[in-house]
Parts: C-alpha cells; sequence; structure tokens
C-alpha cells in the first residue's frame, strides 16, 4: 500500500562504475540500474510520475543532486519544472524508430531478453501519456535548444554540444 510518508524515506544517488566506465542508479544505497531500464518498470513510469505526492519527492530529489550546478541531467520535465533557471537546456528529440533501436541495443548489450516491437510500443505509449499528462508533461522550454540526433552518432552529438557550449561560454 502507498504512502505518501514512505516517499520522505527515499534517496537516490549515481555511483561511477569503472568495469563499464558508466554511472548506476541507486536506490536507498541499492543498485537498481538494470531494473530501472527495463520494459517492465518503464511501461509504468508514466503512471506513476503522474501520483502528486511521487512527482514532488521527485523533483526535491533532483533538485537536491544539482543543487552545485555543473551537472547534466537529462528527464522529460528538467528544462521546464525542474530547473527552468538552467544556464543551458539542450532538448532532444529523434525518431520513434531510431529512440526504440538505440534502446533494444542498449538493453541486448546489457544481455537483457527484449522485443523491439514491445520496446517501440512502450515509448509511443510514454510519449502519449507524458505529453498529456496534468503534472509536468513533456514540453521543451521556451529557452530550450532542439538537437534531433535521429541522424546523428554519439561523437557527432558530443561534437554538436561542446560547439554549444563553446558559444554560450563566449556569449558570457
Amino acid at each position: 500500500m502507498f504512502r505518501p510518508s514512505d516517499l520522505q524515506q527515499i534517496y537516490i544517488g549515481f555511483v561511477y562504475n569503472p568495469d563499464i566506465s558508466e554511472y548506476e542508479t541507486f536506490l536507498n544505497s541499492e543498485n537498481v540500474e538494470a531494473e530501472i531500464r527495463g520494459v517492465e518498470v518503464s511501461s509504468f513510469v508514466s503512471r506513476i510520475s503522474q501520483i502528486p505526492e511521487v512527482r514532488s519527492r521527485m523533483v526535491e530529489l533532483q533538485r537536491e543532486i544539482g543543487v552545485f550546478k555543473g551537472i547534466v541531467m537529462d528527464g522529460r520535465d528538467i528544462g521546464t519544472v525542474v530547473f527552468p533557471d538552467a544556464e543551458l537546456k539542450i532538448f532532444m528529440t529523434a525518431s520513434v524508430d531510431i529512440r526504440a533501436k538505440r534502446r533494444y541495443d542498449e538493453l541486448r548489450g546489457k544481455k537483457m531478453d527484449v522485443d523491439f516491437e514491445t520496446i517501440k510500443r512502450n515509448i509511443i505509449a510514454r510519449d502519449i501519456a507524458d505529453e498529456n499528462r496534468d503534472i509536468s508533461p513533456l514540453r521543451r522550454a521556451e529557452d530550450a535548444i532542439v538537437l534531433d540526433n535521429t541522424r546523428m552518432t554519439v561523437m557527432e552529438q558530443m561534437d554538436w554540444i561542446r560547439g554549444i557550449i563553446r558559444s554560450k561560454l563566449n556569449e558570457g
């Protein structure tokens, strides 16, 4: 049974794992990286994030993580709700097919048994739910720079972002 008071006992952290050269997500000191990346959890994220108490606690936790700035964060309401005053906002987008392929490849690379069409349907359903939810809907912030990375490699994206950062630094 869900009790809003339980949310105050939840803490999220990120720990760098040198074996895989990536940060992993921890929930109350337990590594939950594999669980949160699976299709099963993805299919519930939009519904759970519509619970006002859950959304409020998540925003609070995300703001704690970013309190000292110098952080790169992604999420569907980061630039509009969590950090509306961020110095730089990039709204990344790509076609559904490309996003599904990237997700499929990521999960297969982690030895997870996944189905491409299931992932694609999940992405479409999540987009629709997130764009239409009352609390913190998926929106591009007015001051965000759009990056459609459908036809870009990771390195091309990084070069593009570095260029934007250099431009911003030269402005200030």
